[in-house]
């Protein structure tokens, strides 16, 4: 999901068309052409290009993960992918027209804003480029003209958090939201209150001050000693809410949407209750190889009418371990 921001990117180095070896260090390692170079793959080439641009912030590991998945496509189905991202929504859709002009072949994209993206779709569709989507936007694909969608609904994967607090037995959740106006979080949460028995209280902060927020969340926490639950959209926010509930001598417990392996060894060790997973490297993966499907076989997944569901799915203690191996290479 949305990330803190940082500087604007106007454009990425774009690029990963990979080699046989870098494939293989994907598949085995988890690692990746990250400073965003371009090399050559040494599968048999498509000569399709696809572009990638996504409202994810430079450096942000949920970001690479998803990059990594669809660096793995595309080094299979022979694609010359270019990734991109820019967290205002302005931007984003500058990039998107810039993936136009240079006559890519096909376009996956997030609409965590989707109003900033329909000129950019419509672009694309009026110059017979494919465009399909992930992450955010399931309440908003079919609406945009988008072919396909791939990512969680996130107001179902609230509504199970929601479930998860009533199993728990908490009374009183916070739900935080990082950044105002991104449709992904505000559904989480309102799931989140739709679905547990308790009372939820929304909670908007800075996101890109992660110092402020910190601060933010422990005052609350200080002026309401009934809260037991502090519900984060990323693996960030939830370490940095860990801080928040010790330094307010809370005994509110933690958890959140989306992780990263330093969120895993949280969970490993208590710090972290629980984590709701929408596999990002799937999310990447499926949406390039769509792609190469479409133009390849005229493939639509869903039936063009249908999401497909990458999450949620939940880490726990029961079952971080497996999970934590993956993490550790990058690509969970």
């Amino acid at each position: 999901m949305k990330t803190p921001r940082s500087p604007r990117r106007r454009r990425s180095a774009l690029g990963t068309a990979l080699t046989a070896a870098v494939a293989v260090c994907l598949l085995v390692a988890g690692c990746s052409g990250s400073d965003g170079s371009q090399s050559e793959s040494g599968a048999r080439r498509s000569g399709l290009k696809v572009a990638l641009v996504t409202h994810g912030a430079e450096g942000d590991e949920f970001w690479q993960r998803v990059r990594k998945g669809a660096e793995a496509a595309a080094a299979k189905d022979g694609i010359a992918l270019t990734y991109a991202s820019d967290p205002d929504g302005t931007g984003q859709a500058e990039l998107v027209r810039d993936a136009i002009r240079e006559g890519v072949d096909g376009i996956a994209l997030t609409l965590a804003k989707p109003e900033a993206m329909k000129g950019p779709i419509a672009a694309a569709k009026a110059a017979g480029i494919p465009v399909v989507g992930l992450n955010s936007g399931i309440d908003a694909w079919r609406s945009e003209g988008v072919l396909q969608y791939f990512g969680q609904d996130e107001s179902v994967a609230g509504r199970a958090v929601g479930a998860k607090l009533d199993e728990l037995r908490a009374k009183r959740a916070l739900c935080v939201i990082h950044e105002r106006g991104n449709i992904a979080l505000e559904a989480r949460c309102a799931g989140v209150k739709k679905a547990f028995d308790g009372e939820t209280e929304i909670f908007y902060g800075d996101g890109t001050d992660m110092d402020a927020l910190t601060e933010a969340v422990a005052t609350r926490l200080r002026l309401d000693s009934g809260i037991d639950e502090v519900i984060t959209n990323g693996a960030q926010f939830a370490l940095a809410a860990v801080t928040s509930v010790r330094q307010a001598g809370s005994k509110a417990h933690v958890a959140t949407f989306d992780l990263n392996k330093d969120l895993v060894k949280a969970v490993q060790d208590g710090h972290v209750q629980f984590a709701v997973d929408q596999q990002p490297y799937l999310q990447g993966y499926l949406a390039v190889d769509a792609l190469w499907l479409y133009k390849s076989n005229g493939n639509v997944s869903g039936g063009g009418v249908a999401p497909v569901l990458t999450g949620p799915a939940f880490v726990t203690k029961s079952n971080v371990a497996t999970v934590a191996k993956l993490a550790a290479g990058g690509t969970r």
